[in-house]
């Protein structure tokens, strides 16, 4: 059975073991060498690597090892056996359980950052050791880790899909159509408003597929299917500057595997090539 992660917020107090560090620097995060592939340090504390930090955070456990994420102090040089990678990088390199497990740590300290003092009256606030939240001790605002909901669209035409290519992605990569909830939206607001604003044409019978925290910067995707109704594909040239329905034995360069995007193409691609019906 793989290990399972388990969000707490107050560390244990014994901290004599090894544990799991999510430690950043500049949007890096360190990694230890190996053989195989690059691995998550694992250590009682960082200063065991000759590393100092600008702030420590508690994750919780992951199978039996405790998880910290930390800034690091960016006077110090990498430990040798190490390496800082970027954070998509190793997306596509370790466990899935531990790259979602690090996207999440990268939020929760860039929150913790960015939230020291009172946006309010400029007081610097606390952090309780039994939530995750910063208070203001002198007007009593509270915030907590951000989450920005944002929905994707796979949108079928009989046996072929709608994929794009945006204008300052990846090149020569494809995806499925995708934009950020704004106030007020319902998400099913959201996937109508994208699909015209985007490419400009009508889409029916959506379903929801699945969805998937993404710390780029602090996303939940929320995926959907639907199939096209009307209108033109015309793309937007802001957003988007190429996209066409593809036949199933025809797909582009498509994103990463670990990522929602990859796995609502591939599913529904294979489903529709067995002749399954998509609901």
């Amino acid at each position: 059975m793989p290990d399972v992660y388990t969000p707490l917020v107050t560390p244990p107090a014994d901290r004599s073991e090894p544990a799991l560090w999510f430690a950043f620097h500049r949007g890096q995060i360190l990694v230890t060498r190996t053989e195989q592939q690059p691995q998550i340090p694992c250590c009682v504390s960082l200063s065991d690597l000759g590393l100092a930090t600008v702030r420590d955070l508690y994750l919780g456990t992951y199978g039996r090892r405790h998880c910290y994420v930390s800034e690091l102090n960016k006077e110090h040089t990498v430990p040798q056996g190490h390496e800082l990678q970027g954070l998509r990088d190793v997306f596509g390199i370790v466990d899935e359980t531990l790259a979602t497990l690090a996207g999440r740590a990268f939020q929760i300290m860039e929150w913790d950052r960015n939230h020291q003092f009172c946006s309010r009256c400029g007081t610097p606030t606390d952090a309780p050791r039994d939530e995750r939240k910063r208070a203001c001790p002198k007007c009593r605002y509270t915030v907590y880790p951000p989450v920005s909901p944002a929905i994707m669209i796979l949108i079928m035409h009989g046996k072929t899909l709608l994929l794009a290519r945006r204008v300052n992605g990846v090149p020569g990569r494809f995806s499925a159509l995708a934009g950020f909830v704004e106030p007020g939206e319902t998400l099913e607001d959201t996937v109508r408003r994208e699909t015209r604003e985007e490419v400009g044409i009508e889409i029916k019978n959506l379903r929801y597929f699945g969805s998937q925290p993404w710390p780029f910067p602090h996303s939940l995707m929320v995926a959907f299917t639907a199939e096209y109704d009307s209108g033109e594909v015309r793309p937007d040239g802001v957003e988007i500057g190429e996209a066409r329905f593809f036949e199933l034995d025809a797909l582009p360069n498509l994103p990463p595997s670990i990522s929602i995007s990859r796995r609502l193409i591939t599913t529904i691609a294979a489903r529709l090539a067995r002749g399954e019906k998509i609901s």
